[in-house]
C-alpha cells in the first residue's frame, strides 16, 4: 500500500484499487494502472478504471457518466451515501433502489450499496463490492462448462421460429476481451432478434453472477 502526490495526493493505491480518502472534487486524467476506484463522495468527474463507483444523489450528470463507463464496458457500483441522515423504515431502502434501477434502466443489474461515512455503515461492502465485480468481468469460462450449462437452455427454449426457419446453437465458446465475451455458434445468426438476446444474456447474470459487469454475446455462422 502506498501514498502518492501530486493531483493523486487524496488516493491511497490498494493493489488494483484508488481508494479516495476525503472528496475529490474534479478528477481528470487516468489513474496510472488502476482498475478500481471508488469516489465516497459526489464529484463532477473521474478517471476511467475498470470499475466505477457512482455515488447517489443519481442525477443527469451520473446517468451520462453512468452509460460512458457502461459503453466503455467497466463495472458499476453504485452507493447511496449519508444512509444515517435518511428518514427511513423497512421499506425505504428498496424503494430507493426502485428508483435508482428506473434511472438506470435498461441495465438495472447493478449492485446498490447504501453507506454512511459517519457511521462507517457498509463502508467495507461497498469496496468488496466494487472487489467482486471487479474478479467477475475477469472470471474465465471453460467451453465445456458453458456447452454444458447453456445448450439444454438453447434447446428447451430455442429461438422463435423467424420466416418459416429454425435456428439451432451448435457450440458457445468464451473469446478474448476485456469483459466476459461469449460467441454462439448456429446456423442462423441473423434470425436471433434482441429478446432472445436479453434472455440469453439474464440466464448468463443469473448463472454467474455478473451483477455490475457489462458482458457481450455475439451470434456466429457455423
Amino acid at each position: 500500500m502506498s501514498s502518492n502526490s501530486g493531483p493523486k495526493s487524496n488516493l491511497i493505491e490498494i493493489g488494483a484499487l484508488w481508494y479516495s480518502t476525503k472528496t475529490p472534487g474534479v478528477m481528470t486524467g487516468k489513474l496510472g494502472n488502476a482498475r478500481l476506484v471508488l469516489l465516497p463522495n459526489d464529484r463532477k468527474e473521474g478517471a476511467q478504471p475498470d470499475c466505477r463507483i457512482f455515488v447517489a444523489p443519481f442525477e443527469k450528470q451520473d446517468q451520462h457518466i453512468f452509460w460512458h463507463v457502461l459503453d466503455s464496458y467497466r463495472g458499476v457500483v453504485v452507493v447511496v451515501n449519508k444512509w444515517d441522515l435518511v428518514e427511513k423504515d423497512e421499506h425505504t431502502m428498496n424503494a430507493y433502489r426502485a428508483k435508482l434501477e428506473e434511472k438506470m434502466a435498461p441495465f438495472s443489474d447493478v449492485p446498490v450499496i447504501f453507506t454512511s461515512n459517519v457511521t462507517k455503515q457498509r463502508v467495507f461492502k461497498a469496496l468488496e463490492a466494487a472487489l467482486h465485480v471487479h474478479h467477475q468481468r475477469g472470471l474465465k469460462i471453460s467451453t465445456s462448462e458453458l456447452n454444458d450449462e447453456f445448450l439444454p437452455i438453447c434447446r428447451d427454449q430455442p429461438p422463435p421460429i423467424y420466416k418459416g426457419k429454425s435456428v439451432s446453437i451448435k457450440y458457445i465458446t468464451q473469446i478474448p476481451s476485456q469483459v466476459p465475451t461469449f460467441a454462439f455458434y448456429c446456423n442462423l445468426p441473423q434470425y436471433i432478434k434482441d429478446p432472445y438476446k436479453r434472455f440469453l444474456e439474464n440466464r448468463f447474470r443469473e448463472r454467474y453472477d455478473f451483477s455490475g459487469v457489462p458482458i457481450r454475446l455475439f451470434f456466429r455462422k457455423k
